[in-house]
C-alpha cells in the first residue's frame, strides 16, 4: 500500500500542491470587531447532511446579544436569501444553541452569510465539490483539550487550508460536566479554524470518553455538551455516516461511550460497509484504537479477574469487518501519540490490509511502547500533530504534521484488492 517509491512519488508530485499550503495563509486585514454590533466567539460550521449541497451555522450564546439572528446567504456576488435560525438550551447553563441548516445549495461553490442584515462581520464557507474531479484536503486529529499545544495545532490545520476538519474525540475534555471547557474548545476553534481568504472550515466531531460523565457505558443524556451541538448527525446513536456526494463516506463510530461496540452498532457497521465496498473513499472514525500505540492491547490476567486490553471488543467486532468490506484506512485517537500501523490483516502486515493512524495527540500527549512490543507498528513518535489527508483519483496521501509544521511522516493508501484474502477464513490472533 505504501513504501518507500510511494513516498518519493508523493514527495515529488502531490506535496509540490501540499507545500504551498505549509506557510501561513495570508488572509486580508479584518476590519476591527468594533465596527460590528454582533461577533459570536463561538461560530463554527458543521454538517448533518451530505456536505455537497448543506452547511450548518451554528453558535453559543445568549437571548437578546443582538436583536436579529436571521442568516442573510447567498454566492458570492449574488442576491442573498434569508434562513431562521432555530435554538436549544446549552445544558447545565443559562446560554442557548443558535443553529440554521442551509440545504439546496451549489456544489463546490463558495457563499457568504451575516447573522442579522447589518449586525455582524461577512463569513465564508465553500460546499464541497459534487465529484471528486479534483485533489482535496482535509485535516484529522483527537484528544485536543485547550491548552497551547492545541491552539498551535488549531493554528497548523489552518494553514494547510483545508476543505474541513474532523477531531475523533475528546475534543475539550469537558468530561460531560464542564460547560466551561466545552465552550472553550469552541472558541478556539472559531478563532483559528479560519482558512485563506476567510474561509471558515466546517467541524465533524465523533464521540470519545470525555465527553462522557463516566467516559464509557453511558447514556446520551452522560454527554450534554457534546449532543447539544452534534445531535443532528448522531440522531439517535454515537455512530453515525457522513456521505459525501458519491466520492467519500466517514464512519463515525462509537467505541462505547455511548453506544456498545458490540450488538446494533457492528451489525449497523456490517450494513454501511459493505453498502460502501465499492466506493472511492470510505474511511473509518473512531476513538478508541483497536491497535493502541501507548495502552495495553493484551487481557490482564489475575486470580481473582481478567481485564480486557484495549481496543479488543473493536478487534472482535469491527476489525472483521474493515478488512471484509475492504476499508483502506481507519483513523484512531485516544493514546496522546503519534502512530502508523503497518496495513494489516488480522492483526498482521499484509500488503492487501488495513491501514491504521492516529493516536490522537492534537493537544495530548504521551511516549508510545518500545517496537519491540509493537508488531504492528511502522511509524510512531512522542509529538503533538495533525495528519492532513490528500484524496486524489482513487488514492489517499496522507502526511503527518506536528505543532511547528514539520513533516512527521507520509504514507499513500490505495483500492484494497477485493477477494485477494479470505478473511473470514483466517484464525484470529490470540
Amino acid at each position: 500500500m505504501f513504501n518507500s517509491a510511494s513516498r518519493r512519488a508523493f514527495l515529488g508530485s502531490a506535496f509540490a500542491g501540499l507545500a504551498a499550503n505549509l506557510v501561513p495563509a495570508q488572509t486580508p486585514a479584518p476590519k476591527p470587531i468594533e465596527d460590528y454590533a454582533f461577533v459570536p466567539n463561538t461560530l463554527f460550521l458543521t454538517w448533518f447532511r451530505d456536505p455537497t449541497t448543506t452547511m450548518v451555522i451554528q453558535w453559543i450564546g445568549t437571548r437578546g446579544e443582538t436583536a436579529d439572528t436571521t442568516i442573510w446567504y447567498g454566492e458570492s456576488g449574488e442576491a442573498w436569501e434569508t434562513q431562521k435560525v432555530v435554538t436549544k438550551p446549552y445544558p447545565t447553563t443559562d446560554f442557548t444553541v443558535f443553529r440554521c441548516e442551509l440545504t439546496d445549495l451549489t456544489p463546490g461553490t463558495d457563499y457568504e452569510f451575516k447573522i442579522g442584515k447589518n449586525a455582524s462581520p461577512t463569513y465564508r464557507f465553500r460546499t464541497m465539490p459534487a465529484k471528486a474531479t479534483d485533489s482535496i484536503q482535509f485535516v484529522t486529529g483527537g484528544d485536543c483539550g485547550v491548552n497551547i499545544h492545541a491552539v498551535a495545532n488549531n493554528i497548523q490545520a489552518a494553514r494547510q487550508d483545508p476543505a474541513f476538519a474532523v477531531v475523533g474525540g475528546d475534543l475539550g475534555y469537558d468530561n460531560g460536566v464542564s460547560a466551561d471547557i466545552s465552550i472553550a474548545f469552541i472558541r478556539n476553534y472559531s478563532k483559528h479554524m479560519i482558512a485563506k481568504g476567510g474561509r471558515l472550515i466546517p467541524l465533524i466531531a465523533g464521540i470519545g470518553n470525555h465527553e462522557v460523565k463516566g467516559g464509557y457505558k453511558g447514556t446520551r443524556e452522560k454527554a450534554p455538551f457534546f449532543y447539544a451541538l452534534f445531535d443532528g448527525l448522531y440522531t439517535d446513536t454515537g455512530y453515525a455516516t457522513l456521505d459525501f456526494g458519491d466520492y467519500l463516506s466517514l464512519v463515525m463510530l462509537d467505541t462505547g461511550h455511548t453506544s456498545p461496540i458490540g450488538g446494533d452498532q457492528a451489525a449497523w457497521l456490517a450494513k454501511t460497509l459493505q453498502a460502501r465496498e465499492d466506493h472511492p473513499h470510505t474511511i473509518v472514525v473512531n476513538h478508541v484504537p483497536a491497535y493502541p500505540s501507548y495502552r495495553n492491547m493484551n487481557a490482564v490476567v489475575t486470580k481473582t479477574s481478567t481485564t480486557a486490553g484495549t481496543g479488543a471488543e473493536n478487534r472482535k467486532f469491527w476489525v472483521p469487518l474493515f478488512e471484509q468490506h475492504r476499508v483502506p484506512v481507519v483513523l484512531e485517537h485516544h493514546d496522546h501519540t503519534f502512530k502508523r500501523t503497518k496495513p494489516l490483516i488480522n492483526g498482521m502486515g499484509h500488503d492487501n490490509g488495513v491501514l491504521y493512524l492516529g493516536d490522537g495527540s492534537w493537544g495530548r500527549l504521551r511516549s508510545p511502547q518500545k517496537p519491540e512490543k509493537l508488531t504492528h507498528m511502522a511509524a510512531f513518535s512522542a509529538d503533538y500533530h495533525l495528519t492532513l489527508h490528500r484524496i486524489q483519483g482513487n488514492e489517499r496521501y496522507h502526511l503527518a504534521l506536528d505543532e511547528n509544521g514539520r513533516v512527521m511522516d507520509v504514507s499513500r493508501t490505495g483500492q484494497r484488492v477485493k477477494g485477494l484474502v479470505a478473511v473470514p477464513a483466517l484464525p484470529r490472533k490470540g
